[in-house]
């Protein structure tokens, strides 16, 4: 993901909203957008995405015009009423009129056709929120969690200000932990996206690390690093 990461102005995770109808496009697209490392909020009416963008104010929503009860241009013209600025990526039937997408993308939101590809989605939301500027930072590559720190271009860490040298498998295993906060990641995940090789067995080589980092990152500290014991392991913060 490199230069591309995205993140809020504070640091935390891209909050995105997921209207579709049909449960399984959604949960394949909140699935995707997880992977980035983004906060997904996933809903199935219009109702629902009204009343979830004021709960949650998401920086970007992806929106199906075909909705149950009441469809996605009304949906955005609700949402707009308290969020004038939300930048909306439409999701729309191959043979919708030609004028009406035209009209969705004069505002300068974005649409895309079924069936998609996840890897367009992303694509399209990340140009969108950059277009928009909606309090998302994408030059910095810098992760924080909590009084950690992790620069991407840089390659340093800081933990409460001080400098912490990692190894280059110890700074993939932290990148991994800090693009997920609060989340749990198997052993088996973890294996995949630091080892990029499936899990097979080999489950002691992320103990190892972990305790290296643990020693690195926590000693003498507060430990944000935790086992939870049968799952895995989660980055969390102190607060």
């Amino acid at each position: 993901m490199g230069p591309m990461e995205l993140t809020r102005d504070d640091g935390t995770a891209v909050r995105v909203l997921v209207v579709d109808d049909e449960v399984n496009i959604a949960e394949l697209l909140s699935m995707a957008l997880r992977y980035e490392g983004w906060q997904v909020t996933m809903v199935h009416t219009g109702r629902q995405a009204v009343s979830a963008a004021a709960e949650v104010g998401p920086d970007v929503v992806v929106l199906d015009i075909m909705l149950p009860d009441f469809d996605g241009l009304e949906v955005l013209r609700r949402m707009r009423a308290t969020r004038p600025d939300i930048p909306v990526l439409f999701l729309t039937a191959k043979d919708a009129v030609e004028d009406r997408v035209a009209g969705l993308t004069a505002g300068g939101d974005d649409y895309v056709t079924k069936p998609f590809s996840l890897e367009e989605v992303v694509a399209r939301l990340r140009a969108l929120m950059r277009r928009s500027g909606a309090s998302v930072a994408d030059a910095r590559n810098v992760l924080v969690v909590g009084d950690l720190s992790l620069d991407e271009d840089s390659r340093e860490v800081f933990r409460d200000g001080n400098e912490v040298r990692l190894t280059a498998t110890e700074f993939e295993l932290l990148r991994f932990l800090m693009r997920n906060p609060r989340r749990v990641l198997s052993k088996a995940q973890i294996l995949d996206r630091v080892w990029q090789y499936d899990f097979g067995g080999q489950a002691n080589v992320v103990e190892l690390y972990i305790s290296y980092l643990r020693k690195k990152i926590d000693a003498g500290r507060e430990p944000m690093i935790h086992t939870m014991r049968g799952a895995g392991y989660v980055l969390k913060p102190r607060t």
